[in-house]
């Protein structure tokens, strides 16, 4: 079986902020329909992996290359709209405006779509995430769990071809971070590609099947979850074991 084919090429990435370097020579390859996971202690730049890889932030040194486009110097805009989308660990919905108006905005504002096309696709994005029996509510009023679904309904709204997903669970019990579980897994079986930064290893393990672990900047461990996972230097740096 033929793997499937890059959708995303990241290589030798470089981001310091002043004297502190924070991705030291990040390469990184996502394939079409992957759903990978990133794993890795606090401070192991694993945000700004995905904020360089998004276009929030641009690298220091190195490439990325998005389908046929070399999207190195786009910013955030301009790759959401060829369909790499991003959300964030700590949900900002726009508040004065109800759960459906969120979503509209994303679905009408991503791409050229108005009217009735992103009103339907606003519609989809809800129904796929559970909200849109909450659509007329303000924004403001609904929990994290909500917000966090209301989150990934914006960015479902934008059509995106590759989902990065920052700890998405953040903040959530076991059982909440779960019921995102079959919204994440729904988006894979329509073809998008996930890459999924997450801290609750056991449901990021219900939908990755790739792993890579980060420390200090640098990919340390890339491979089937097994593998990375029972790798000694992942146990040392991120598990808090001692290595075999």
């Amino acid at each position: 079986m033929q793997p499937a084919p890059d959708i995303l090429v990241a290589s030798g990435l470089h981001k310091r902020f002043g004297a502190l370097v924070v991705l030291d020579g990040v390469s990184l390859r996502i394939g079409k329909g992957e759903a990978l996971g990133i794993v890795g202690p606090n401070g192991a730049g694993k945000t700004t992996l995905l904020s360089v890889l998004s276009g929030a932030q641009l690298p220091n040194a190195g490439s990325i290359r998005f389908g046929d486009d070399d999207v190195t110097r786009f910013g955030a805009p301009a790759r959401c709209r060829r369909g790499l989308v991003r959300t964030h660990q700590i949900p900002r919905p726009f508040t004065g405006m109800t759960v459906f108006e969120n979503v509209y905005v994303a679905a009408s504002q991503a791409g050229t779509r108005q009217g009735g096309d992103a009103y339907d696709i606003a519609t989809d994005s809800l129904t796929q995430c559970g909200m849109l029996d909450v659509a007329n509510r303000p924004a403001e009023t609904l929990g994290l769990l909500a917000r966090k679904r209301l989150e990934l309904a914006r960015a479902l709204a934008t059509r995106p071809v590759l989902l990065l997903l920052d700890e998405i669970g953040g903040g959530l019990t076991n059982a909440e971070a779960s019921e995102l579980v079959d919204s994440i897994r729904e988006l894979r079986r329509r073809g998008i590609s996930i890459v999924w930064i997450e801290h609750i290893v056991h449901v990021l393990l219900q939908v990755a099947e790739r792993l890579v672990c980060m420390d200090a900047g640098r990919i340390i461990a890339d491979g089937t979850p097994d593998a990375v996972l029972n790798d000694s230097e992942v146990v040392a740096a991120y598990l808090g074991g001692t290595p075999a």
